[in-house]
């Protein structure tokens, strides 16, 4: 594409595991500056991730990202907090009611189970996964057993997650009762992960809903992803940009392809887009 006739970017929007993180999930140097190139352009940098808002206060401190103004979208887009007050712009969560029915469903396929809510993570496996534990440690929410009688009956929820073996969790995805996509959306957020939440939240609409609220077009709106809860988000976008290491369905979605997070793809991405240095093929 012609770069003199590319929208300008005003906001941009980067999933984080598997985008914006290496697969040691750090933030390389050179992504870094190229991130710190595109604000001190005055692009409005927001990090969208299935992440609860715990999982990305440190990587919002490192890149500095925490004024008045500035905005994160947090649960696959079930919240927007803004950073700097806290208040959330946007807040779709599940009771207690849709826990206990998730986790039954968990039970019978034979995949573990875990939600967030309060801050914290629950789940009413007596074996809990590793992968539990795994992503309690990375998203920094502390993980909490309780049987389903037990779970607090004002816990909110934005997001349940049947968590468990690749195989075995693409297996039991199979065999999910019709009822569950009625009530609610479900996709996968990585090989090992199946996000279950609102049916009105997503990175899409959250993204949507943000860039609204800023006066943005979403001509002027450039997001980066590599799974299928980035596809909504990467179709709304104006420049929708696939990681290299982006499953096929994503791939498909978006409109260009950048190199893998191993090789800094987004940092080619911005450089294409916006530093006006082309690394990004379509």
């Amino acid at each position: 594409m012609d770069m003199a006739r590319h929208p300008t970017v005003e906001l941009l929007a980067i999933d984080m595991d598997g985008t914006l993180l290496d697969p040691g999930h750090k933030i390389t140097p050179r992504v870094k500056d190229a991130v710190h190139a595109a604000m001190a352009l005055g692009v409005k940098l927001v990090l969208a991730s299935g992440r609860p808002i715990t999982g990305l206060l440190p990587y919002l401190d490192e890149l500095g990202i925490h004024g008045a103004d500035d905005y994160c979208i947090a649960y696959n887009g079930a919240v927007v907090q803004n950073i700097g007050t806290g208040e959330n712009v946007v807040e779709f969560t599940l009771d207690v009611s849709d826990y206990r029915y998730c986790a039954a469903v968990a039970r019978e396929l034979g995949v573990h189970f875990h939600g967030l809510g309060n801050n914290r993570m629950y789940t009413p496996d007596r074996d809990i996964s590793p992968f539990s534990v795994a992503d309690s440690h990375i998203t920094r929410a502390p993980l909490s057993y309780r049987t389903l009688d037990d779970i607090e009956p004002g816990i909110r929820f934005p997001k349940l997650m049947m968590i468990d073996e690749q195989s075995r969790l693409d297996a039991a995805i199979k065999r999910l009762p019709p009822e569950i996509f009625d009530r609610f959306s479900v996709l996968k957020s990585s090989p090992t992960f199946l996000d279950i939440f609102d049916k009105r939240a997503g990175k899409g609409p959250s993204l949507a809903t943000l860039a609204s609220r800023l006066g943005i077009p979403r001509e002027n709106v450039m997001a980066l992803g590599d799974h299928e809860n980035d596809i909504a988000m990467l179709e709304f976008a104006g420049t929708g940009v696939a990681m290299g290491n982006a499953i096929p369905e994503v791939k498909a979605a978006a409109r260009f392809e950048t190199t893998t997070n191993a090789e800094g793809g987004v940092a080619d991405a911005i450089e294409r887009f916006i530093l006006d240095r082309k690394n990004v093929h379509s």
